[in-house]
């Protein structure tokens, strides 16, 4: 009897340690767009890491201002943003430490296929908007303090706009909410690439702008300063980082596609 009960709690025991969590120390805490999210690229890259290296990533996936303040108050281990402005901003404040451009694609301008602002002859982004602010149209903001949502702002200033005029709605959401909101109200946004080719096929919208070196989008992964919060999981965030801008990685970032379509560009140089 005695022998039976050992041998039924070895079992037991041995399937509660096959079912535990993953320890503290095995899990790296990433903060991160929601466009590598949304876009699916995440999904793609992380299991080869996990399953090369044993960690786990737990990927928090906010707009760039609060990945950053995530960082800043220590509640993750690393940050993959794309607003090089604040990044820098983050790195100069000591919060940051090894910033690595690891990719890049654009961002473009949707709005209704018959174009009602008549921003498709544009020769710039800013003049874009402008239309849009003439016109009255509906248009739709992240206004989440996002890299999308700065890098719209800063197109705003550049274009001597305010936006407040009538149509213009600061929803507050991440990118894919954002489109679906647009195509429902049928009006314009501002969204990388990368997420409008993943809700391609839910939209009833067009590219009605898009190149220039206004709506590049690069995208960097920084570590979090050792000096400011000692007991992160650096030695995982390092390797992370590490991965990311290896062959492997960036290939597999460059090779990543959606409905045929490239999202993102490799950019690391050894």
């Amino acid at each position: 009897m005695f022998y039976t009960k050992h041998i039924l709690g070895a079992a037991l025991t041995a399937t509660l340690l096959s079912i535990a969590p993953v320890q503290a120390e095995e899990v790296i805490k990433l903060a991160t767009t929601t466009s590598t999210e949304n876009s699916g690229l995440l999904k793609e890259l992380l299991p080869t890491f996990e399953a090369h290296s044993g960690y786990k990533v737990q990927v928090i996936a906010t707009g760039t201002g609060k990945a950053l303040a995530l960082g800043r108050q220590g509640d993750v281990d690393l940050v993959m943003t794309h607003a090089p402005a604040a990044e820098a901003k983050f790195v100069e404040e000591g919060f940051g430490s090894e910033p690595r451009g690891i990719m890049e694609n654009d961002f473009v301008i949707l709005g209704p296929k018959n174009d009602p602002a008549n921003i498709k002859g544009s020769t710039s982004a800013e003049e874009a908007f402008g239309k849009i602010a003439a016109a009255g149209v509906p248009f739709i903001s992240r206004g989440d303090d996002s890299g999308t949502h700065k890098k719209e702002l800063k197109i705003w200033q550049a274009a001597n706009v305010k936006p407040e005029f009538k149509g213009y709605t600061s929803v507050g959401q991440g990118m894919g909410k954002t489109l679906l909101m647009t195509n429902e109200l049928q009006g314009y946004t501002l969204t990388d690439r990368g997420t409008y080719i993943a809700y391609k096929g839910k939209l009833d919208l067009d590219i009605d702008f898009e190149g220039g070196a206004t709506l590049a989008n690069p995208y960097q992964v920084i570590l979090i300063n050792a000096a400011k919060h000692p007991n992160l999981n650096h030695k995982g965030a390092k390797a992370l980082s590490d991965w990311l801008i290896s062959a492997e990685g960036q290939k597999m970032i460059s090779e990543f596609k959606v409905q045929g379509e490239q999202l993102f560009k490799a950019t690391y140089r050894q």
